[in-house]
């Protein structure tokens, strides 16, 4: 099913698999996340409203992600990869920068926060590349 070039498909896809990649880059550096945030491990449970805003805001990055894709040129893991790492760049790592040093926050915050934004990236840029053309 598509809308305006965006495989809706694809990008349900990328939105669920991106929102296990991000369950399973926390889960296993959880401990280290919280250390380096500042969080008591109270304060970090995930409730089922968390869970359904998260994957919601996901679904929406996907969406818009894979517009970007579409409008950058063919839409292959390639280019969904390639685009995944520009948008990292140039958005994603410089804001984490920014804000983290503003909040004197760890550089391990950073690290930790900016790799789970590349990993999602990475997986939604390859799910939409791989089956987003297709429909």
């Amino acid at each position: 099913m598509m809308f305006d070039g965006i495989n809706l498909l694809a990008v349900l896809a990328a939105g669920i698999a991106s929102f296990a990649a991000g369950a399973a880059w926390y889960g296993v550096l959880g401990r280290l996340w919280m250390r380096a945030a500042r969080l008591e491990p109270d304060r970090t449970r995930l409730s089922a409203g968390l869970a359904v805003g998260t994957l919601v805001c996901l679904l929406l990055m996907a969406f818009v992600f894979a517009g970007v894709i579409y409008h950058a040129g063919p839409v292959t893991v390639a280019n969904g990869l390639l685009s995944a790492s520009l948008i990292w760049v140039g958005f994603i790592a410089t804001s984490l920068i920014v804000n983290h040093r503003f909040q004197r926050q760890s550089w391990s915050l950073t690290l930790i926060d900016g790799g789970h934004w590349f990993a999602v990236l990475l997986v939604q840029g390859a799910v939409i590349g791989a089956i987003g053309g297709a429909g």
